[in-house]
């Protein structure tokens, strides 16, 4: 059913549930407003409520598109916002909708692929009626904030996983699945932060401009909405250089290791030329060669062979290539 909730409000408590073709007048009392919260909801139920309501038409087609970025715009004595609601599903965030219609009277959300209803807002809003009965921006204010207060566990779930994936780095090598990963949550965030500057945007001008139907007493809760997505942004910023870090980090610490590798096998050639060298000169089968006729030639040999190798090893030891 698109519509989730419908309902009259004076004095911050609830009157009664009305219809989307039903016109609510209210009086010019702030305190008595209709909020109606719809979800996936079709044309023709949006055109009854662009009928009843005098919604602008640029706005009610803006809203059916579901694609829209965070925006803030003004008709008449009407508000038209966009807000973009997000999730983490699996290893990727998916994006949703909210369109709201704002007027003195009446506040109309209408979501698009969010998972988030707005029912707990609502029951908190309605547990708390000194602020319900501030007016329609008040909840316009609580629904942003809802909106935007969903963005934290998204950030804090990908943080968890950068600083395992750097943990990780500083264990062992990272394959292909961890940079192919890295690359992916690079990209996801870089697609967060291009719906996280027009939110601050559409919270900056709450807080600056003078727009219908928001009352100036509200422009510190907007501030607040604002404070928060800079948060959210502040710590995505965080995360795309943690994540930069930990791919050169791993770059770093591989030719660290391949250096540590390719000195120690140098190390071991070097030792094992010598009794290789050795034993190939004596293996040439000349007849004059010396030590060749002499008794204890052959452990002469072999004590000049196990010397040198010590030595080798020792200078080797002592330089740390091995």
């Amino acid at each position: 059913m698109p519509v989730v909730a419908a309902f009259l409000y004076r004095n911050g408590e609830r009157v009664r549930e009305v219809a989307i073709e039903e016109r609510i007048n209210c009086p010019t009392d702030r305190s008595e407003f209709v909020w109606i919260g719809m979800c996936d909801p079709t044309a023709e139920e949006m055109e009854q409520l662009r009928a009843h309501y005098d919604l602008h038409p640029l706005a009610v087609e803006d809203a059916l598109k579901a694609d829209q970025l965070p925006k803030v715009d003004v008709y008449g004595g009407q508000l038209f916002i966009i807000a973009r609601t997000a999730q983490y599903e699996g290893s990727a965030i998916a994006y949703g909708e909210t369109a709201i219609f704002v007027g003195h009277s009446h506040i109309i959300s209408v979501r698009y692929g969010s998972a988030r209803s707005h029912t707990p807002l609502r029951d908190q809003l309605e547990a708390a009626p000194s602020l319900l009965g501030q007016g329609v921006d008040y909840v316009l204010h609580a629904i942003l904030d809802y909106i935007v207060n969903g963005y934290l566990p998204i950030v804090e779930t990908i943080e968890e996983e950068v600083l395992a994936m750097e943990q990780h780095t500083l264990d062992s090598f990272i394959g292909r699945e961890e940079i192919t990963r890295i690359f992916m949550l690079r990209r996801e965030l870089m697609r967060f932060q291009r719906v996280l500057a027009p939110m601050n945007e559409v919270a900056t001008k709450f807080v600056k401009i003078d727009l219908p139907c928001i009352d100036g007493n509200a422009r510190p809760y907007f501030s607040d909405v604002r404070d928060h997505v800079r948060r959210v942004q502040a710590m995505v910023d965080d995360l795309r250089e943690v994540l930069t870090s930990v791919f050169e980090f791993s770059n770093l610490l591989e030719q660290q290791r391949t250096g540590v590798i390719t000195r120690q096998l140098a190390a071991w050639a070097a030792i094992l030329a010598v009794p290789t060298a050795i034993a190939g000169i004596y293996g040439m089968n000349f007849e004059y060669m010396p030590e060749l006729k002499a008794h204890n030639g052959y452990f002469v040999i072999l004590g000049v062979i196990m010397t040198i190798c010590v030595i080798l090893y020792a200078r080797f030891k002592r330089t740390g290539w091995l």
